[in-house]
């Protein structure tokens, strides 16, 4: 399926307990192909808005906010495999929590900017799929 145009996007895995499960289990996959941090001038961040500036978007686990990780996960990553072409085909939101900022973006427990933000990935990923 990715290898044949498809796409993954993979969220809500923290710390190195957590990214060593799933590295795993890629690995098992892909293993030939590395994982590597996307950088700022990749299209999936500019396809539909600009996302040059990110933040770590927390999992509602996280309320009332005083801190956005969990575990050992203090710095969020956007990372990616891609394919022969130069296209992301396995795109992972590593030490965040897109899917909480969507289920919750109506809370007025939830705070604006990272749903915004988790919003604006969701839909530069989706674009991105359909579009490269």
């Amino acid at each position: 399926y990715l290898l044949r145009g498809g796409f993954l996007m993979t969220d809500d895995f923290h710390g190195t307990d957590e990214w060593e499960v799933f590295l795993s289990g890629m690995n098992r996959i892909f293993p030939d192909r590395a994982i590597v941090e996307i950088e700022n001038s990749d299209a999936i961040f500019h396809v539909l808005y600009d996302l040059n500036e990110r933040v770590q978007v927390p999992g509602l686990v996280n309320y009332p906010f005083h801190k956005t990780f969990e575990k050992d996960g203090v710095v969020p990553h956007w990372r990616a495999i891609y394919d022969d072409r130069g296209r992301i085909m396995v795109a992972m939101c590593f030490n965040q929590d897109n899917g909480d900022a969507w289920e919750w973006a109506d809370s007025p427990r939830y705070p604006e900017k990272f749903a915004s933000q988790a919003f604006r990935i969701g839909i530069n990923y989706i674009i991105y799929s359909m579009t490269h």
